[in-house]
């Protein structure tokens, strides 16, 4: 049974740990919903980032009360970093579009749209707080108190960057490559993850 001794118990290296993990990840889930957010008009830019962290915050929820079995669940992490690596790709091909417009060129941009520019936030939510969740759950494991406090620092993350970085990329198209190039390396680092994980699971059975 949880008690409250138990979700109180604190470990300073889970701490850091658990702070350095949010960081990167929240942030990475930032700049992707700032980049599917970016060139849609204020009102509807500020909406689809309330809705893409609604949607990450509630995927992070329900993703925490399974962690366990999660944990357990081998190839989940490889079809999430497939499912990222999708999303990156159709952000590079909107990007590249978008700044063939820019400069006049004949590959024009079609209008981003707001349901759109939603899908691809949801759709890369559900891969990065699936592996934000696994990552704290792991580094978390003993201390449930820790998981909670992983959980609420990265959803206050995420709430701060992604408005910011929307703005900053209005303003400097230039950094939306940057941004394609840190989520496709969580992309690409979540399939190396995820196929060792098989490959390894694989060769034991074989």
């Amino acid at each position: 049974m949880l008690t409250l001794d138990h979700l109180l118990q604190f470990d300073f290296v889970t701490f850091a740990q658990i702070v350095l993990i949010d960081l990167t990840l929240s942030g990475d889930n930032a700049i992707i919903i700032g980049l599917a957010a970016a060139g849609l008009p204020p009102d509807q830019r500020r909406r689809a980032i309330a809705i893409g962290i609604v949607g990450a915050t509630l995927l992070r929820v329900v993703f925490a009360s399974m962690t366990y079995i999660l944990l357990g669940i081998v190839g989940l992490t490889l079809a999430g970093g497939i499912l990222l690596l999708w999303v990156t790709h159709k952000m590079w091909r909107e990007t590249r579009a978008s700044a063939s417009e820019d400069l006049g060129g004949d590959d024009a941009a079609e209008p981003k749209t707001m349901r759109g520019a939603i899908i691809s936030i949801l759709i890369a939510d559900v891969s990065m707080s699936l592996d934000n969740v696994l990552a704290v759950a792991g580094a978390a494991h003993g201390y449930p108190g820790m998981l909670i406090f992983g959980l609420v620092l990265s959803i206050a993350l995420m709430a701060l960057a992604a408005n910011f970085v929307a703005k900053l990329l209005e303003r400097h198209r230039w950094l939306a490559y940057l941004g394609i190039v840190v989520v496709a390396y969580v992309a690409l680092d979540m399939i190396w993850r995820g196929g060792s994980e098989v490959w390894n699971v694989a060769g034991s059975i074989g």
